[in-house]
């Protein structure tokens, strides 16, 4: 990725703001190297959810919404130093810091996913998620209005329903980053369906929310780079998941005593 990133070329077009996509963000040499520090690493234990299991880097945040920090590991910090790629985004400019402090691992296996849901308000107000091994389809979804039927499941998210269909879709290659801010990020939740499959439609610039048959539209079918997953995008298609690992990157402005209190990995 060139070091004086214009992070205008990679905005989505979408009515609402704000999203910008970067194929190829790490290489393939990046991404195996990120892929077996963190399999191997045996500094933070897995924690276990019934959908997906994950690390937490960089510290833990109190009820009050604070970060009790703890040093990153130095494959995010030096090679491929994630976090300094980040920075020349200009993703986190008005961010306290200026970069992420805060990373959380998720690893999803096929078939599984994640509820829509906010980031709260602990965090600027801009994430970075990189994906390694797997794509994923990426769904923003807004709270449900009184002419909008609910989720069958009935979810809800601080007392509100949610509007069942996304107003924006993403496909996220591996080795992709995907940046949410602004509206996105403040006032709509995002989410992965459990799926084994996705099944993606035929793209139509005019018609980016109307569902076909359970597939989905994505809104970034024209920056996709690999050949399989660009002409699914287009032409409709079957993309089969694998095991996906997602690096969500994020700033924790208030930090208790603003500087790490003992390093947790260690460099090898």
């Amino acid at each position: 990725m060139d070091s004086d990133l214009n992070l205008s070329r990679f905005i989505v077009p979408s009515p609402i703001d704000e999203v910008f996509y970067i194929p190829e963000f790490i290489t393939e040499e990046e991404e195996e190297y990120l892929t077996r520090k963190i399999t191997e690493s045996s500094c933070v234990r897995w924690k276990s959810l019934p959908n997906r299991r994950l690390q937490v880097w960089g510290g833990d945040l109190l009820p009050s919404g604070a970060l009790v920090p703890r040093e990153l590991p130095s494959f995010v910090t030096e090679y491929p130093d994630i976090i300094q790629r980040l920075r020349k985004t200009g993703a986190f400019a008005s961010s306290k810091h200026g970069e992420p402090n805060h990373i959380i691992v998720n690893e999803y296996q096929p078939g599984q996913g994640i509820m829509p849901h906010e980031d709260g308000s602990s965090y600027h107000p801009v994430v970075a998620t990189l994906s390694l091994g797997s794509h994923a389809v990426f769904n923003y979804h807004r709270y449900l209005t009184d002419d909008i039927k609910p989720l069958p499941s009935n979810i809800h998210c601080a007392g509100r329903s949610i509007d069942p269909n996304p107003v924006l879709s993403l496909l996220l290659e591996r080795r992709s980053l995907v940046i949410t801010a602004k509206s996105l990020y403040k006032e709509h939740l995002h989410a992965i369906q459990p799926l084994e499959y996705d099944v993606l439609a035929p793209w139509d610039e005019d018609e980016l929310r109307e569902p076909v048959g359970g597939s989905v539209k994505v809104a970034n079918c024209n920056v996709i780079r690999g050949k399989v997953e660009s002409k699914a995008s287009r032409e409709g298609g079957l993309l089969r998941r694998g095991t996906r690992l997602s690096l969500t990157c994020r700033d924790v402005e208030r930090v208790v005593g603003g500087k790490g209190l003992g390093k947790v990995f260690t460099r090898k």
